[in-house]
């Protein structure tokens, strides 16, 4: 029977392109992340703030903000933090071969710009290279949204952390101004973080540093400022030099110590010793008066290891707030460094 003679049949044959399309149409819509309108009341409060405040133009900012997307992709990314899994699931996220021979490649890459950053900082190379290699892998992944969409979607539709990221729009909207660059162009994570080292506006703006003395801070490219940028910060935070950042602990079963909540440093070496807490490395009785705090690591689903962070551990986590990236930048840290000792070809 020809399809002339049986019409039902010819409909359903005329419409199978258009169904491959439309199937073909959800798939890419279903792969893209979804974009839609930002809160325009929200908008218009941010921009009489800005107007206010900065003297920024009304009248630009709104043509600048309609422009600008929520995207449901990173209120989506905010919600599953890595920092959500435990110790041994998230810390082979970053001890890996490949990210230990890439910090060993990126020191020998820089090893002049890192030498001039440790002895201005005082934080070791395999320090700032180590926060590099966990931010971006050695700026191999600096992340792919506008810092705009980003922190315009969690400033006007994330209410659980709203006024932290209004504050982080506003840093963002100022260090364009005073650096003179297009607001739509630079591109982050899902949170707003920039550039090689993931720095936040508020940070970039504090600081970031021209560290090679070229007239501009260009931490998206430039890795010489970026490596100067991220000693600065943790010298900022407090970083001493020369003193231990953790150390593997152990705790008397008899007399077990309350695991801090917090990351603040409340008691000190000595005050841990007395409650049964000595550390498995040899510190030397100067380190019995250093400000420390006891943090438990789930090393697999049914044991916990122990460890002391001091001061420059309390400095990492002024970078990110999680006792989780701290330590995994200490080791990775420590396999860098031991890796660059022993000439390691990666």
């Amino acid at each position: 029977m020809s399809a002339a003679a049986c019409p039902q049949q010819a409909d359903r044959r005329g419409l199978r392109p258009l169904i491959w399309v439309a199937g073909l149409l959800a798939l890419f819509a279903a792969a893209a992340p979804a974009a839609g309108r930002l809160d325009a009341g929200e908008i218009t409060r941010f921009v009489g703030e800005m107007s206010t405040h900065h003297g920024f133009d009304p009248t630009a900012l709104n043509a600048l903000f309609s422009r600008a997307a929520r995207l449901d992709s990173v209120l989506a990314a905010i919600s599953r933090p890595a920092e959500y899994k435990p110790w041994h699931a998230y810390r082979p996220i970053f001890l890996t071969r490949d990210r230990i021979n890439g910090g060993v490649t990126f020191w020998r890459e820089h090893a002049a710009v890192l030498a001039d950053a440790a002895k201005v900082s005082g934080v070791p190379a395999e320090i700032i290279v180590a926060i590099i290699g966990v931010e971006t892998s050695y700026g191999r992944n600096t992340g792919s949204y506008r810092v705009l969409d980003a922190l315009a979607t969690l400033a006007f539709h994330y209410p659980k952390r709203a006024p932290f990221f209004r504050s982080e729009l506003e840093n963002f909207l100022l260090l364009t101004r005073e650096e003179n660059m297009d607001p739509m162009q630079p591109t982050g994570s899902y949170a707003g973080a920039m550039g090689l080292p993931q720095f936040m506006p508020s940070s970039f703006r504090n600081y970031a540093v021209d560290f090679d003395a070229d007239g501009r801070r260009d931490i998206w490219r430039n890795p010489r400022d970026a490596i100067g940028s991220v000693g600065n910060y943790l010298k900022r935070h407090g970083w001493q030099a020369g003193e231990v950042i953790a150390t593997p602990a152990a705790q008397s079963a008899a007399n077990a110590v309350q695991i801090s909540d917090t990351i603040e440093l409340k008691h000190t070496l000595a005050e841990y010793a007395a409650l049964g807490v000595r550390p498995l490395e040899a510190l030397g009785p100067q380190a019995e008066a250093a400000p420390a705090v006891l943090l438990a690591y789930e090393s697999s689903a049914s044991a916990t290891e122990y460890w002391l962070g001091l001061r420059n551990f309390y400095a990492i986590t002024r970078y990110n707030r999680s006792p989780k990236y701290a330590l995994a930048v200490v080791q990775l840290a420590d396999a860098i460094a031991r890796a660059h000792a022993r000439g390691a070809t990666p």
